[in-house]
């Protein structure tokens, strides 16, 4: 305290920003709060009628540009009004616990994928039982690493790319007891150490009508991207994993929330230009992908994508998507796919149903609007949307006006 002038009186913001100095504290929503994406919550007990309980997960960015995962949760009420919980003042630092068995063949196939598959890493897994364990590869590793069997720059090569896939699977686990506002899922692997991006959740139902909530992201690690899953159905507990497959390329996958034929499905954009689908007899391996829509009108000539998970309805699936156009602005249109035949489309919107306003053009990225995700509430879909990469807002449209004004396509 001999810095400070022995007459100051700190205000309650001065003391907490000198604290957050000295315990080095990172502000995780210091720069932006924005790409949110909206489900159902797990617990609907104790409401009104007419209501929904929600949360939301939002892309936070603080000092030094690293994106975390952070979620918001709330009511909305039978006129769509949202009703936000209180937003807690701290963060939790989860549990983290490493995959505790990982399967030998898949392990394999990845490091396939990832050009690293060679005879170290042969030589390793064949010493290794078909479920091993973390600490079990390490020890393997290890004892290589101790006696070489091979060139020892071309050891240490496979020796960082197998580690480096075995620390992308972990578990996170939260307190059940603290707000949901005060979880945050923040990198942890080296494959996310610039960030965790857009993640897009969907609440999935299995044959057996048993929910559990998938999200897509894009690991960042500041000079490759690595499609990645989160898997949860509480959001206290958390398992991410690497997706794998061919079809595993590039950013902006969302998962349908239920299978179709029996199969997986999911969007993507493996282009980076056109909307993509793709099917799968497991939600884990995705290996072919076919183009179901190309750019079409100005506002989206430069590329086309989606903004989440398709959303179901009696007529089709309602599948929001965003356009890239001149000066980069992003739009966000829609388009109707067929309910058993996804892969066709039925009706679109000739123009963008949300397009950046003058109070919304100017952040990170300018002139852009973008949601990882919406839902239907009291016949109204509901889009939480983000600004300019930088803040975030909700827009609604009656899904009846929606769909009438698409045109059909043949």
């Amino acid at each position: 305290m001999k810095y400070l002038p022995p007459d100051k009186v700190l205000s309650d913001v001065q003391k907490s920003l000198i604290g957050a100095y000295f315990t080095m504290e990172y502000s995780i929503e210091s720069a932006a709060l924005f790409n949110p994406s909206i489900v159902p919550h797990p617990d609907q007990r104790h409401l009104k009628k007419g209501s929904l309980r929600f949360i939301m997960s939002l892309r936070a960015t603080g000092e030094g540009h690293i994106s975390s995962i952070v979620f918001r949760s709330g009511v909305l009420d039978r006129h769509n009004k949202f009703l936000f919980d209180p937003i807690s003042d701290f963060v939790e630092t989860p549990d983290l616990q490493l995959d505790a068995v990982y399967k030998r063949n898949p392990f394999q196939l990845k490091l396939n994928e990832m050009e690293a598959g060679d005879e170290i890493s042969v030589h390793i897994l064949n010493q290794l039982p078909e479920d091993f364990t973390y600490n079990e590869l390490i020890e393997k590793i290890g004892k290589l690493r101790e006696k070489p069997q091979f060139p020892v720059a071309n050891q240490n090569r496979t020796f960082h790319v197998m580690s480096w896939l075995a620390n992308s699977n972990y578990q996170v686990s939260f307190h059940p007891d603290h707000r949901v506002s005060e979880r945050v899922i923040f990198p942890v692997s080296k494959n996310e150490s610039r960030g965790i991006e857009d993640a897009r959740f969907v609440q999935f139902f299995d044959n057996q009508q048993e929910g559990t909530y998938y999200a897509t992201y894009t690991a960042y690690n500041g000079h490759t991207i690595l499609p990645q899953l989160i898997e949860t159905k509480d959001f206290i507990n958390f398992n991410i994993v690497t997706l794998n497959g061919k079809a595993i390329k590039n950013k902006g996958m969302a998962l349908f929330p239920r299978k179709i034929g029996g199969r997986y499905a999911m969007l993507s954009r493996q282009d980076g230009e056109n909307n993509h689908i793709m099917f799968s007899d497991n939600l884990h391996f995705w290996q072919t992908s076919q183009i179901i829509q190309e750019p079409e009108y100005p506002w989206e000539f430069i590329q086309i994508g989606n903004c989440g998970s398709p959303v179901e309805t009696s007529e089709g699936w309602i599948v929001l998507t965003h356009g890239v156009g001149p000066m980069r602005q992003y739009c966000i249109g829609a388009i109707l796919l067929d309910l058993e035949k996804p892969s066709k489309i039925i009706a679109r919107l000739d123009e963008p149903l949300l397009a950046p306003h003058e109070k919304e053009r100017e952040g990170y990225v300018p002139n852009v609007v973008y949601s990882c995700g919406a839902i239907i509430h009291n016949n109204e879909l509901i889009i939480p949307y983000a600004m300019s990469d930088i803040n975030s807002g909700i827009a609604t449209v009656g899904v009846k006006e929606l769909l009438n004004g698409m045109r059909e396509v043949v």
